[in-house]
């Protein structure tokens, strides 16, 4: 038993180890694929269709001050003020859930960024456990404005689209650092599911998303980058 502990311990610290110089790394070294997009990839290739991974990098400060807002105003308004979790948003995730009704999540953006940069998609119990742990080290090594800026350029927004400067320049043509906030505000608006909803094609659930964007944006406070 003693020798299995100390098996359990070494692998435990060798585990930390490498996790922790792989995030620190991403702190300075932009994520060049994640995951889910070698998944989408493979998945077009088996459905016959061409490989297609779109994306083009921009740092943080070169995108637009109202993708920023958006973002915040449709998937984590806390995110400024919460250390990775919004147990508030849990707390009512639940409920809903609980009530059966359709819902998204109480996921932060530091939750999804963790989980898109360093994890798989899935719902177990062991993913998610891996997503908390991830979560925790980006908030500690990266800090908010390089959260944001990694969420911004690998989330997925639409078949083969990762990242906002690829999403605007499919959808508007234009550049991510100049999209109006009717613009950022609908492209958020469809990352529930990007692959289903197109800002080129909104639904009138989509225009109704963008709606509720926009009028968070207004109340969100200033952002610090």
């Amino acid at each position: 038993m003693k020798k299995f502990l100390n098996i359990i311990r070494k692998a435990a610290l060798w585990f930390f180890a490498i996790t922790f110089i792989w995030v620190l790394l991403f702190r300075f070294i932009n994520p060049p694929i994640t995951y889910l997009m070698l998944q989408r990839g493979f998945e077009r290739k088996a459905d016959g269709k061409d490989w297609k991974i779109e994306k083009s990098w921009v740092d943080i400060e070169d995108l637009s001050n109202n993708l920023k807002r958006a973002a915040l105003a449709g998937e984590d308004a806390n995110f400024l003020n919460h250390w990775g979790f919004d147990f508030k948003a849990m707390g009512k995730a639940l409920e809903k859930n609980q009530k059966g009704k359709k819902l998204r999540g109480g996921s932060t953006i530091s939750q999804q960024t963790a989980k898109n940069v360093f994890l798989w998609p899935g719902r177990s119990y062991i993913r998610k456990a891996f997503e908390a742990y991830f979560t925790v080290l980006i908030e500690l090594l990266w800090g908010k404005e390089r959260i944001l800026e990694v969420y911004l350029n690998v989330i997925e927004m639409g078949d083969g689209i990762y990242g906002a400067e690829a999403a605007t320049q499919k959808y508007f043509g234009k550049s991510a650092h100049s999209m109006s906030k009717s613009q950022a505000a609908l492209i958020i608006a469809v990352l529930p599911n990007p692959r289903l909803w197109s800002p080129a094609r909104p639904t009138r659930f989509v225009y109704y998303k963008q709606g509720l964007i926009l009028r968070n944006m207004r109340n969100l406070q200033k952002l610090p980058f």
